[in-house]
């Protein structure tokens, strides 16, 4: 018999009340009428806990599993032409959350962001540069953040689509993009790519030298908490 049963087995057996006959209640003796109250407020814990148990599950299968995305087998990369040669870079400091479920993948979210001042193109000169006011001005503004609003499937096969805003500088705008989500060490590993052009959030000025429009591709590996 469980601990439900038994509390209530025993509340039935409480000769001071049967189904709430109030009027016997109040004739019954100071030791009867401790012994119901204390079952009743017994019963009112345990269906408390059974609810927020309920709930726990409930949000775990409605949200999914939250992961947080780390640096170690991650990769945020962008490319840029400058005087016509593709130049390449890259962001760390990975930091956020996100919640996947391979069950409803559309049930997504993302919220995750990088260290602006951890730009890195090979060349120490130019990436001092980039954390200046003129590009990043990664003094005020030290993130580079991205925000999911909506994921919908795709129409190529393991593909989904991400929506959201991404903010750079203080700007932000909408972005979309397809991307794939695969199981790996325990965690995912969220890939994908999209266009940005620069000049829409301010980084750097009009250029003969350095395009405005560059290409980033994600390869994000978020492990389970």
């Amino acid at each position: 018999m469980t601990e439900y049963s038994r509390v209530t087995e025993k509340l039935r057996n409480v000769k001071c009340v049967t189904f709430f006959k109030f009027r016997r209640f109040l004739q019954a003796t100071i030791y009867d009428q401790k012994a119901f109250l204390y079952f009743i407020i017994r019963l009112i814990i345990m269906k408390r806990q059974v609810l927020s148990f309920s709930f726990f599950i409930f949000s775990f299968i409605l949200f999914g599993q939250t992961y947080t995305p780390v640096d170690d087998g991650s990769r945020v990369h962008f490319v840029i032409n400058n005087f016509g040669i593709a130049t390449g870079g890259d962001f760390k400091g990975l930091n956020g959350t996100v919640k996947y479920d391979p069950a409803n993948p559309t049930t997504a979210d993302f919220d995750v962001s990088v260290d602006a001042s951890t730009v890195d193109t090979d060349i120490e000169a130019r990436d001092r540069d980039l954390r200046k006011s003129a590009y990043f001005d990664v003094k005020n503004y030290p993130k580079l953040s991205f925000r999911s609003t909506k994921i919908t499937k795709a129409n190529k096969d393991g593909y989904l689509f991400m929506f959201g805003n991404i903010t750079i500088k203080g700007v932000t705008k909408e972005i979309n993009f397809p991307f794939t989500a695969t199981a790996k060490n325990g965690g995912y590993l969220f890939e994908g790519s999209f266009k940005l052009n620069r000049r829409d959030f301010g980084v750097g000025r009009n250029s003969l030298s350095l395009s405005d429009n560059l290409t980033v591709s994600l390869s994000i590996f978020a492990k389970a908490n």
